[in-house]
């Protein structure tokens, strides 16, 4: 089964989230802590910035494949894809920024809540239709 839309999307995801880890070792390497934040801000939130990815990427892209294995339009499977890469990516700046820039971490939350609620309509209407 060839799902070429998906694999780019989880491609770029992945890119995103090494380099959000590559992040958390780094700071850890800097304040010394091998675990938890240990009391620093900055890792405290890059740890949340990092864990936030690895809670809302892998849903959306669960929910971006089956969109892709149903048969839908590949227009359909891209705008999905771009709008939860473009979510992830907003937020992950927005609550990045020691002054967190909270009109960018609710953009990018917009973009992924609305990402999964519009594959999640697309699979609900899909699984009503005839085959």
């Amino acid at each position: 089964m060839h799902t070429p839309i998906t694999a780019f999307y989880a491609s770029l995801l992945a890119i995103l989230f090494v380099g959000l880890s590559m992040r958390v070792i780094r700071l850890r390497g800097l304040v010394r802590v091998a675990v938890g934040a240990g009391g620093d801000p900055a890792l405290e939130r890059a740890i949340r910035v990092h864990a936030n990815c690895a809670e809302y990427a892998p849903i959306g892209l669960l929910l971006l494949l089956l969109v892709e294995l149903s048969g839908y339009t590949p227009w359909v499977v891209h705008a999905n894809g771009v709008a939860l890469l473009a979510g992830r990516t907003i937020h992950a700046w927005g609550m990045s920024r020691t002054n967190e820039v909270i009109r960018l971490r609710a953009i990018g939350m917009v973009a992924t809540f609305v990402t999964l609620a519009s594959c999640a309509a697309l699979l609900l209407v899909g699984s009503f239709l005839p085959a």
